[in-house]
C-alpha cells in the first residue's frame, strides 16, 4: 500500500476490521518505508472505513508511524472518525497520546504550510486547555485567525454561527503537545487524580520523575484528588510516605481531598499525618481559600534543594532552546528579538517590578529547567490571542502565561528529538512576584541570555 499525497499530507486509506491480527496485512514497514521520498509535513491513517478498531489494531499503526516519525521528524497519527471513535482512542491510550488526531483531512491540512499563505477564520475548542492554547497558536503560525472557544458552552453557542468560520475544530488533538500526568490549577498547585484501590501498583503509575522535576521547577503544593479511593493498604501508605520525605526536603505541602476511611484504617491516615501530609474534605477548601494556598506553597516561593551544576550535554542544547522560546514569542508579538548578552552565572534580574516569569522542566535524555522573565506588556501582547479580552485580569493573564510556556516547552521537545533527545516536559509554573522566583533560583547556576523586545528586557535562563 502506498500513501496518497493530498497537499503536504500523506494518507493511508484503510478498511475492515482492524483487530491487531489483520492489521499488518493493510500496512507494513516497508509501506512506512516507501514514504521517505516523500516531501510531506504529516503522516496520517485514515479511519473513515474501518468499521471496528481496537487497541491492538491501532497499535500497529501507532508503532510504524512513531518509527517513521523518529526519522523524518514530522507529524502522525488518524484523521477522518467520529466522535465515538475519538473517545474511544482516548480512552485506549490516555496518557500515551503521543501521536495526533484530527476530525478531518481539511482540518489536519490547515496544521501544514500547504495553505500558508491563505489565512481562514477557524473555531476551536478542546477540553484541554494546554491543547487549545497549542492549536491556536500553531493556526496563527500557519496564517489563520483562530477563534478560541474558552468552554464548551461557548463553543456550543459560537458553533450556531457555523457560516462565519471556514472549519470548526473538535474532536482534534495535537501529539506533541498537552500534559496528562497532571493539571495546574489557580494557585500553582499540581493535582493528581487517584481512585479505586491503592496498592503497590501505584510505585508503577504514579510517575515520580514527573513529580520530582515539577518539584525542581518550583510547584509547592501537590494536591492528591482522592473522592473516587475506595480503599489503600500498607504498600500505598509506605509510597505516600516517602513522598511525604522527598517533600520535606523542598519545603513543600502534600494534601488529599475527598479521601474515604470507611474502608481505609483509621491509624493511616495518623501515619500519614505523622509524615506531613494534611486531609481535606473539599477541594474549595484549599483552593478558594488565598490565605492558606499561600501557607501550603501554591502562592509563593520557597526554599529549592541546593542546585545541580550544569553539563556539556544541556549547554550544547542552549540554541534550541533559544530558538523554541525566541520563535514563539516573536511570533505571538510581532517583534524582533535583539541578543544583548549571553553569560554563564546566576540568575540575576535587574528590575523585579512590572515583570512575570514562568518556569519549566525537562527530564529524559538530558534534564533541566527554563526560567522566562517578561516583561508585563510582552507577556500581556503575547497571550493576547489565548485571552481574547484586552481587559483581562492578571490572574487570567498568568493562567494563559503558563499554557503559552507550555508550547514554548512542546516546541523545544521537537526541536531536541532532531538530535535524538527523547524528552517530557513539567507544567509551567508562574509567578507575578520576581522575588518568589528567586527564592527558588537565586542560587543557581545556568546560562543567562538577555534579550530585547521592542525594546523591553526579556531574560532567558537555562540551569538544572
Amino acid at each position: 500500500m502506498r500513501a496518497v499525497v493530498k497537499g503536504r499530507i500523506g494518507i493511508f486509506y484503510l478498511q475492515g476490521f482492524l483487530d491487531g491480527n489483520n492489521a499488518p496485512s493493510f500496512l507494513t514497514i516497508e509501506d512506512i518505508k516507501a514514504t521517505e521520498e516523500l516531501n510531506v509535513d504529516m503522516l496520517l491513517v485514515s479511519l473513515k472505513k474501518v468499521i471496528f478498531f481496537n487497541k491492538n489494531g491501532l497499535e500497529v499503526f501507532v508503532k510504524l508511524l512513531s518509527s517513521i516519525r523518529n526519522q523524518k521528524h514530522i507529524i502522525v497519527g488518524f484523521c477522518d472518525y467520529d466522535h465515538a471513535k475519538f473517545n474511544a482512542i482516548n480512552t485506549f491510550f490516555k496518557d500515551e497520546l503521543n501521536f495526533s488526531l484530527f476530525k478531518t483531512q481539511e482540518i489536519a491540512e490547515l496544521f501544514t504550510s500547504s495553505n500558508k499563505s491563505e489565512s481562514r477564520t477557524v473555531l476551536l475548542y478542546n477540553e484541554d486547555s494546554s491543547q487549545r492554547s497549542a492549536m491556536a497558536i500553531e493556526l496563527f503560525d500557519y496564517g489563520h485567525t483562530p477563534i478560541m472557544a474558552q468552554s464548551k458552552h461557548e463553543f456550543e453557542e459560537k458553533k450556531k454561527s457555523a457560516e462565519l468560520y471556514y472549519a470548526i475544530i473538535e474532536d482534534t488533538n495535537l501529539g506533541v503537545y498537552g500534559q496528562k500526568v497532571a493539571t495546574r490549577v489557580t494557585g500553582n498547585a499540581i493535582i493528581y487524580t487517584i481512585s479505586n484501590f491503592l496498592d503497590a501498583e501505584i510505585n508503577n503509575t504514579f510517575n515520580l520523575s514527573y513529580h520530582l522535576n515539577s518539584l525542581n521547577v518550583g510547584f509547592r503544593l501537590f494536591i492528591f484528588d482522592a473522592y473516587k479511593v475506595i480503599s489503600m493498604n500498607v504498600h500505598a501508605l509506605n509510597f505516600f510516605t516517602k513522598l511525604a520525605s522527598a517533600a520535606a526536603e523542598y519545603n513543600a505541602s502534600i494534601c488529599f481531598v475527598g479521601l474515604s476511611f470507611e474502608k481505609t484504617p483509621e491509624s493511616f491516615k495518623y501515619d500519614l499525618e505523622d509524615a506531613g501530609l494534611m486531609f481535606f474534605d473539599n477541594m474549595d477548601d484549599i483552593l478558594k481559600n488565598k490565605e492558606l494556598l499561600d501557607e501550603l506553597g501554591g502562592g509563593g516561593g520557597a526554599t529549592a534543594k541546593k542546585s545541580r551544576s550544569l553539563n556539556k550535554a544541556l549547554v550544547n542544547e542552549l540554541p534550541h532552546f533559544i530558538e523554541a522560546t525566541v520563535s514563539t514569542i516573536a511570533m505571538m508579538t510581532n517583534a524582533t528579538a535583539i541578543k544583548n548578552s549571553v553569560n554563564i552565572q546566576t540568575l540575576t534580574v535587574p528590575n523585579t517590578h512590572d515583570q512575570y516569569a514562568s518556569s519549566i522542566g525537562f527530564y529524559g535524555d538530558i534534564d533541566g529547567l527554563i526560567i522566562l522573565i517578561f516583561p508585563k506588556s510582552i507577556a500581556k501582547k503575547a497571550c493576547e490571542l489565548l485571552i481574547g479580552d484586552p481587559n483581562s485580569s492578571e490572574e487570567e493573564v498568568l493562567d494563559s502565561l503558563a499554557e503559552f510556556v507550555n508550547i514554548i516547552g512542546g516546541r523545544a521537545k521537537v526541536l531536541l528529538s532532531s538530535n535524538k533527545h527523547v524528552l517530557n516536559i513539567t507544567l509551567p509554573r508562574t509567578y507575578s512576584d520576581i522575588n518568589a522566583l528567586m527564592e527558588i533560583a537565586h542560587d543557581k547556576k545556568g546560562v543567562q541570555v538577555d534579550l530585547s523586545f521592542e525594546g523591553e528586557h526579556f531574560i532567558f535562563f537555562l540551569t538544572r
